[in-house]
């Protein structure tokens, strides 16, 4: 499915996804991707939604982003909750939902300027 939004200049927006890619500005991602809006992190994590870690958690907490975004592939798959103390530690918002969501929900967000970040389990 493509996204039709205006892009904010220079910044990252998902612009299409299906069911083994996200697209980021025009580019086609099939790893486990990273989104901010002014940084791609591919491979952010070697970990899938089942093997999520302490470790991927505290990555997500030292984002500079207010709410973060957890995309568990095409299925929604809450983490433990034990693993996303460092995100509460930082105060940090977080959202868990399928990757497609977590696109549309990035573009609504970064549209009206919120520091969000996307942290897509794709493989």
């Amino acid at each position: 499915m493509k996204l039709q939004l205006d892009r904010p200049e220079g910044l990252n927006t998902f612009t299409a996804y299906g069911d083994d890619y996200v697209s980021v500005n025009g580019v086609r991602h099939r790893c486990n991707l990273l989104v901010l809006p002014e940084r791609l992190i591919p491979d952010w994590s070697s970990a899938t939604s089942a093997t999520f870690s302490l470790a991927d958690g505290a990555i997500l907490a030292g984002l500079d982003a207010e709410i973060v975004l957890l995309g568990t592939g095409k299925q929604l798959r809450f983490p433990p909750p034990e693993l996303l103390q460092p995100l509460i530690a930082q105060r940090k918002g977080l959202e868990v939902m399928d990757v497609r969501a977590a696109c549309r929900t990035y573009n609504i967000l970064l549209g009206e300027g919120r520091k969000v970040a996307a942290a897509l389990f794709l493989v």
